[in-house]
C-alpha cells in the first residue's frame, strides 16, 4: 500500500511554522499513544530542531499502558523530554505549563535575575491529522474554540490561544509527510483514523490489523466477537481474511446470497479498534 495525501493547507502549514518559529519558546510534539513512533512527522525533527521540545503522548486512554511506559522510557532515552495525556478526559492536561516551563528553567531564571517578570510561555503544537490537537485545545481552554472533530485535516487555520498567565499555544495543522516509504506506518495511520478513509483499502487495513490484534492481543479479541479456534498468529493474508469473515458472520454482516459483507465487517472492526471497545491496544513496540 502506497499512500500519498498531503493538502495543500499542509504545505502552507510546514511554511507557517518555520516563520512562527521566532516567537515560540517550547514545541509540544502530539503523538497517538498507540501508535507513537508512526505517528511522528520526520519533518518536526528539521522544522523544531532549534527549540525546547516536549513529546505529548496523547490518546493513552486507548493504548496499552504497559506498551505506554515503553514509549515514554525510549523517548526520554533519545533526549526527548515526555509527558502522557487524555486530551479527551483532560488526564495530565493541567501539567503542560509546568512541563513546558521545566524545559525553560534556565531562560526563566535569567529574566528574573534581570529583575523581568516572565512572560507566559509560548508554545507550538505540532501533531499529524486527527491525533488530537484541537481537542488539547478546548481542554486546556475550557471552552470550544477550535473546531474538532473525529476526520483528518479538520483544523484548516492558525491561532493564538491564551490560557491564564502562563500559557500561549499556536495551534497549527497537522503535518504529515507526503508519502510512506514504510507501507506498515501507512497500515498503522489507517488503522487509528489519521488517515482518510478515501484514501485507503478498508478490507487491507482491517486484515492488517487482525494480524497484529491475534499476536498480541488475542484473548480480547476473541471475547469482543466470539471466536473460537483463534490462532497464534496469521501468516499470510488469506488467514487474516478468514478471521475477518468469521467476524462478519458473528455479528450479521452478511449480503444477499449469505455472504459476508468484508468492508462492513472491516469498518466495524475498525470502529471498534479506535473507540476503545476492544480494549487499550498499541499497534507497535519501541524495539519494533
Amino acid at each position: 500500500m502506497t499512500i500519498q495525501w498531503f493538502p495543500g493547507h499542509m504545505t502552507r502549514a510546514k511554511r507557517q511554522i518555520e516563520e512562527k518559529l521566532k516567537l515560540i519558546d517550547v514545541v509540544f510534539e502530539l503523538l497517538d499513544a498507540r501508535i507513537p513512533q508512526s505517528s511522528r512527522n520526520p519533518m518536526v525533527d528539521e522544522i523544531t530542531s532549534s527549540k525546547p521540545r516536549l513529546v505529548l503522548l496523547n490518546k493513552a486512554d486507548l493504548a496499552d499502558p504497559k506498551q505506554t511506559a515503553e514509549w515514554s522510557d525510549y523517548f526520554r532515552s533519545k533526549g526527548l523530554a515526555t509527558h502522557t495525556i487524555d486530551a479527551n478526559a483532560g488526564t495530565g492536561v493541567k501539567d503542560l505549563a509546568n512541563k513546558a516551563k521545566e524545559l525553560l528553567q534556565e531562560k526563566i531564571q535569567r529574566q528574573i535575575d534581570k529583575g523581568m517578570k516572565p512572560r507566559p510561555v509560548r508554545a507550538l503544537i505540532v501533531g499529524i491529522p486527527n491525533v488530537g490537537k484541537s481537542t488539547l485545545i478546548n481542554r486546556l481552554a475550557g471552552r470550544n474554540i477550535a473546531i474538532t472533530g473525529d476526520r483528518p485535516g479538520v483544523t484548516k487555520g492558525q491561532q493564538w490561544i491564551r490560557f491564564g498567565g502562563e500559557l500561549e499555544l499556536l495551534d497549527t495543522p497537522g503535518i504529515l509527510w507526503p508519502k510512506f516509504d514504510d507501507p506498515i506506518a501507512g497500515f498503522r495511520l489507517a488503522a487509528t483514523g489519521a488517515i482518510k478513509e478515501d484514501v485507503i483499502h478498508i478490507d487491507e487495513v482491517a486484515c492488517f490489523v487482525l494480524k497484529v490484534l491475534v499476536e498480541n492481543y488475542g484473548p480480547a479479541l476473541k471475547e469482543r466477537y466470539g471466536l473460537e479456534g483463534l490462532p497464534s498468529e496469521l501468516p499470510d493474508m488469506q488467514a487474516a481474511i478468514e478471521v475477518l469473515e468469521s467476524i462478519g458472520k458473528r455479528r450479521g454482516c452478511i449480503v444477499s446470497g449469505g455472504h459476508v459483507d468484508y468492508d462492513k465487517t472491516a469498518t466495524l472492526l475498525l470502529r471498534d479498534l479506535r473507540s476503545g471497545k476492544l480494549g487499550r491496544m498499541t499497534l507497535e513496540s519501541p524495539e519494533a
